[in-house]
């Protein structure tokens, strides 16, 4: 659904070039050479279709492409926001590069049908491009598949646009389908091969749905048929909207069935039915599309009429048709959805719905409603959204993959939403928000449903007193009982690039108001591989929550992340594969959080953490279902293409995930291959890059948005005391400003090497060694502030050793002279000194602003002016100016805060010394002010806030303060 306005601009988030768009991205990779075929090296997971009596049952087999044979790369397994693989089901894929490469799967069951989801990149003005693959049987080509990228990438905030240029690059894949025209058995080898690279440079192949499709469906007796009766065009050449309005007009007055033959039609707008049956010949025969040339507000869709305007409608049934859009952006306010309006004792079964906004958008008032047996892909916007007074209704036995919000949602935004219930669905990959939510709603049923891979900004399931209008004032706030039983959650929730944070895979938040007076019910859920932490309390606090014969199995972070009061009760709570094992409940709200032990638990109760930082998730992949179900199977061998070799079989996948090999120091180049993070990375030029031995990849950051640093964890407290940069070797030659720091906790940072430009010439191998004196560290950092050559910092390989010496000259030559045993007067006068604050929010303390890292910040309590932030220099100190920073990142956009500087020698009595005034932060020019103060002496330094346009809250990253 649409988001609210966005909270915490917390995130630096990669920018995505033209450069990068128009070539094939360098993806962290199993590569498996091109001249020897083989199978694909895929991490073993759990698919989504195959929990045991869970999910919608589908009429497909689906097959990864990274258990497949393949002579491409493996991208992922990654869940990091704005990467490739993250998007992809499992969080793997299949990246082909070259004229030749393939995927290719072996038939599990018959099939006359394939269904494949793909990503092309992107053209540099974002338009997209079109291309084509062959599609092989048993070696022999079928036909070519025409492919696109019209309906993928999108960037920037909420609610996105179509513009390279700008940041958060996502939604990045697509899917198509074709007939095969014949029915091919088991056994059969179905390639998806690459014939030319002249269109797209890389094709990535994610999964493959095979199905047997059944023959078209004949004209009911005695209907009516929008083509012989009606001049619809089955071609699609020509507008048939009114033809189509005509047929189902006579339909309600005639009371007959309207039927839609094979073909596909072209609609320029809604097509609006009342007390009327719509039936097609199957959903891979009948297709609706198209949108108005001129007035791109209209599109394609079924519609029920509106309250107001004689609706609901009543007694619609629509069957057996596709809905396939045109829709490549997001506008909220355009009606583009496949099917609208509000319908009463109303049916939608075996329906297709792709590429369109939202697959249905319902605004009621209206009363049993149902959608069935259909499948939901590739919207902008919602799955499904249960709008506004909807009651007794339901979606089940329903299908949903990569939509652009919420899969399925209910959103009783004026009128309560009752008796409404989500059943035996399977909802995967939402690339923003949640996999299945209910915002507010009374007595709500959400059970027997499969959630897996959500994107960011989400959980696998939330249930909230959130968005306009939920409120008990109105009877919209979560209230009766709320069911949510034997449902099966993998790999949910994510980190939200606004908070900067995980989201749990089931998290409740009272934003609007308390969730209380309502019974939720938890039970008899599998909650799997969550990407970070199982469950979560946010906002305002939750009350009446039990969670009964629960089984958490793998959480990235915490079990439980309590960041708001809450009453729980736990019975039969089993959790295991917690990453903070020894302390897996988060809790920053103290006794406002209880939990009441029902009994029969474990592995969550034992250990609580007020950090006041955020761990880096660890994901094993791991997480078995209590009812049973395996990872996806891998394809056997690859099928002869003349005139290649017939490959060797690829070996199968274990049942169960394998467990990752152990963070071991090692000797030699003590980095490579141990775990590294950065502040920022762009597209899929990850921090991995630059620890993998391969001086090819690379790591790239955020462009426009230093200072950047890499970290690279090497295990185990050691001895170093030289660090190796490199650079691809063909790249020109260019300088890097670089500073190198250890810790031995990931906490606190010293200095191993000062900044100073080095410069990377490809004459030279691109290659420059920093040497230190010998420090014991575990974790090294180079932070990265300036780059003659791209606006982002840039490495290819990050080489770490515990003997050496700088081979390659900084261009800025370190001092010779005896450090002044003074500060110079561009020391900044805060650094370790105390800060404290009038108010804080959450883990953001007032020490984040005097902590050396401008992507850590100090926020006060919202809706609170004023708010002061004092520092404490510990003698009185002449002070001539303060430098005031926010995160540097473009996702922290222009906000103007205002505020005054007060000064004092005792800490009792101040003195204004620069009148309040607003200051505006700006990441084009790194969201960084500076106030001048001349001929301030002072002891302490107060910054009094007033106001933000950004937050209603105070917020500061870093408070420095200089001599002059």
């Amino acid at each position: 659904m649409q988001s609210p306005p966005v909270r915490r601009l917390r995130s630096s988030v990669a920018a995505l070039t033209a450069v990068a768009l128009g070539s094939a991205g360098l993806f962290t990779a199993a590569v498996v050479g091109s001249a020897t075929p083989a199978s694909a090296a895929g991490v073993p997971t759990l698919s989504p279709l195959s929990v045991s009596g869970r999910g919608a049952t589908v009429p497909f087999k689906e097959q990864e492409a990274e258990y497949a044979a393949t002579n491409g790369s493996v991208i992922g397994p990654d869940r990091l926001y704005g990467h490739l693989p993250s998007e992809a089901s499992g969080r793997q894929a299949v990246t082909l590069n070259s004229v030749g490469q393939y995927v290719e799967f072996t038939l599990s069951a018959p099939a006359n049908s394939i269904d494949f989801r793909y990503s092309l990149p992107d053209t540099a003005d974002g338009k997209g491009r079109d291309a084509s693959m062959d599609l092989l049987v048993n070696g022999s080509k079928l036909k070519s598949v025409d492919v696109t990228s019209k309906y993928s990438w999108y960037y920037g905030g909420y609610p996105f646009n179509n513009n390279p240029g700008d940041t958060n690059p996502h939604h990045f894949y697509d899917e198509t389908r074709t007939l095969f025209g014949s029915t091919y058995p088991a056994g059969t080898k179905i390639r998806l091969q690459v014939s030319s690279t002249a269109q797209s440079p890389s094709f990535t192949i994610d999964l493959a749905d095979f199905e047997q499709v059944g023959a078209p469906i004949a004209k009911p007796a005695g209907a009516l048929d929008v083509v012989a009766d009606f001049g619809a065009d089955p071609t699609g050449a020509t507008d048939s909207t009114a033809k189509f309005q005509s047929a189902v007009n006579a339909g309600q007055a005639q009371g007959k069935t309207v039927f839609i033959p094979q073909g596909t039609f072209t609609l320029y707008d809604h097509v609006v039915v009342d007390g009327v049956t719509l039936a097609g010949a199957g959903p891979w025969y009948s297709v609706l599309g198209g949108r108005d040339p001129n007035n791109r507000q209209k599109a394609a869709g079924i519609y029920g009429k509106y309250v107001g305007q004689g609706g609901p409608s009543q007694n619609v049934n629509l069957k057996d048709f596709a809905i396939i859009g045109d829709i490549r952006e997001r506008v909220d306010e355009d009606q583009v959805n496949a099917v609208g309006g509000a319908m009463s004792n109303s049916t939608l079964d075996n329906l297709w719905l792709q590429h369109t906004k939202v697959g249905a958008w319902m605004d009621g008032p209206m009363d049993r409603f149902t959608i069935k047996n259909s499948r939901i892909l590739d919207q902008t916007a919602d799955g499904v959204n249960f709008h506004t007074g909807v009651t007794n209704s339901t979606v089940t036995n329903t299908f949903v993959r990569n939509t652009g919000d919420d899969g399925l949602a209910s959103w009783p935004e004026r009128v309560p939403n009752v008796n409404d219930s989500f059943t035996h669905n399977t909802v995967v990959l939402p690339i923003l928000a949640n996999n299945i939510v209910t915002y507010g709603g009374k007595d709500f049923t959400i059970s027997d449903n499969v959630m897996s891979d959500t994107i960011s900004n989400g959980g696998g399931l939330h249930i909230a007193n959130r968005y306009p209008g939920v409120n008990s004032g109105s009877g919209t706030a979560v209230a009766g009982t709320i069911t949510a039983a034997r449902n099966t959650l993998i790999r949910t929730g994510n980190s939200d690039f606004n908070w900067q944070f995980g989201v749990g895979a089931i998290w409740f938040d009272g934003l609007n108001e308390p969730i209380a007076g309502a019974t939720i019910n938890i039970t008899d859920t599998d909650i799997l591989d969550s990407s970070y932490e199982a469950v979560q309390t946010i906002d305002g606090s939750s009350s009446g929550i039990n969670f009964t014969n629960v089984n958490i199995d793998g959480a990235g972070t915490y079990a439980i992340q309590a960041q708001a009061n809450a009453n729980m009760k736990f019975t039969n709570v089993k959790a295991k594969n917690i990453a903070q094992a020894a302390t897996p409940i988060h809790n920053c709200v103290g006794s406002g959080f209880v939990i009441v032990d029902g009994g029969g638990n474990s592995g969550w109760n034992n250990g609580t953490t007020c950090s006041g930082n955020w761990p880096a998730p660890q994901w094993t992949y791991g997480g078995q279902p209590s009812t049973g179900g395996g990872t996806s199977s891998p394809s056997p061998s690859p099928s002869p293409s003349t005139p290649t070799t017939p490959p060797a079989s690829p070996s199968p996948s274990p049942t169960t995930p394998t467990t990752p090999p152990a963070c071991n120091p090692g000797t030699g180049n003590l980095a490579q291959g141990k775990p590294a993070t950065a502040t920022s990375t762009n597209q899929t030029y990850t921090a991995a890059n630059a620890v993998d031995g391969n001086a090819a990849s690379y790591w790239e950051s955020a462009n426009n948005a230093f200072p950047q640093s890499i970290t690279v964890d090497l295990c185990a407290v050691t001895a170093v005391s030289s660090v190796t940069a490199k650079l691809p070797t063909g790249w020109e030659t260019r300088t890097e400003t670089l500073a190198v720091q250890g810790s031995t906790d990931g906490v606190s940072f010293g200095n191993l090497s000062g900044a100073a430009g080095y410069t990377f010439n490809p004459a030279t191998g691109n290659s420059v060694t920093i040497g230190f004196a010998q420090a014991n560290t575990r974790y090294v950092r180079v932070t990265v502030t300036g780059n003659t050559g791209w606006p982002a910092a840039q490495l290819s390989e990050l080489e770490v050793r515990a003997t050496g010496g700088p081979t390659g000259t900084p261009t800025t030559t370190p001092p010779t002279t005896t450090p002044p045993t003074t500060p110079p007067a561009n020391t900044n006068l805060l650094a370790g000194k105390s800060l404290t604050a009038t108010s804080t929010v959450d883990v953001y303390g007032a020490n984040k602003a005097n902590d050396g890292d401008a992507n850590s910040y100090w926020e006060s309590a919202a809706n609170a002016f004023p708010q002061s932030l004092t520092a404490d220099l510990g003698a009185s100190t002449a002070v001539g100016r303060l430098v005031l920073k926010l995160p540097p990142a473009t996702a922290w956009a222009t906000r103007t805060e205002t505020l005054s500087v007060l000064a004092s020698t005792d800490g009792t009595n101040w003195t204004t010394v620069k009148a309040s005034a607003g200051y505006t932060f700006n990441p084009a020019t790194g969201n960084t002010v500076t106030v001048s103060v001349p001929g301030t002496t002072a002891r302490y330094l107060k910054l009094s806030f007033t106001g933000n346009t950004g937050w209603a809250a105070a917020q500061l990253s870093e408070f420095e303060a200089y001599t002059s």
